[in-house]
C-alpha cells in the first residue's frame, strides 16, 4: 500500500530535520540526529548522538531529544502523539525508551541490521506483550542518512 504524497512529505521534512540535527554531532560522534515533534508538527527537541562527547553510554540521539521534548511538551514524560524522526533505526534501549514514552510514531531513515530494534534484528516496538505499540516508517531517505554514516566510518578507517 503506497503513503499519501502529503504523509510521504512530512515524513520525508521530519528526517531532512533529523539529518540537519546530526550535523551538530562531535566529530568523534556517530552523526546520528533525532528530532521529536508534535502532535501538530511542531518541532519539540532535537539531538545528536553524544556519547564520546558526554562519556555517557545512553546519550544517543533519541535518548536526548526525548529528554528535552518531555521538559517543554508539557504532560510530563508522556509523549502522546508525538512522532520521533531518526537517522537511523533505534537500538532496543531507544525502542524501549520511545515505547514508554508514549511515541506515537517512528520514522527512520537508515536501516540497521546489526542493532536495529524497530524491524530488522529485533522488533521491540510491535511486541503485542506491551501496552503501547507506535506506528513505524523505516527507509525514509534512506540513502541520504546512510550516507551520513558511512562517509563518518570512512574518515575513521
Amino acid at each position: 500500500m503506497s503513503l499519501p504524497s502529503g504523509a510521504r512529505d512530512r515524513d520525508e521534512a521530519m528526517i531532512r530535520a533529523a539529518i540537519a540535527a546530526a550535523s551538530a554531532a562531535d566529530t568523534a560522534d556517530v552523526p546520528v540526529g533525532a528530532v521529536v515533534f508534535d502532535a501538530n508538527g511542531v518541532e519539540l527537541a532535537r539531538a545528536a548522538n553524544a556519547r564520546e562527547a558526554n562519556a555517557d553510554p545512553t546519550a544517543h540521539a533519541e535518548i536526548l531529544a526525548l529528554r528535552a521534548a518531555a521538559l517543554v511538551h508539557g504532560d510530563g514524560w508522556r509523549l502522546e502523539g508525538a512522532t520521533l524522526a531518526v537517522t537511523l533505526e533505534p537500538c532496543t534501549m531507544c525502542a524501549g525508551a520511545l515505547v514508554l514514552a508514549r511515541i506515537e510514531k517512528v520514522v527512520f531513515g537508515a536501516w540497521e541490521p546489526k542493532t536495529g530494534a524497530v524491524g530488522s534484528l529485533w522488533d521491540v516496538v510491535r511486541d503485542r506483550r506491551l501496552t503501547h505499540r507506535p506506528q513505524v516508517r523505516g527507509g525514509v531517505l534512506e540513502d541520504e542518512c546512510a550516507a551520513l554514516l558511512e562517509g563518518f566510518f570512512r574518515e575513521q578507517r
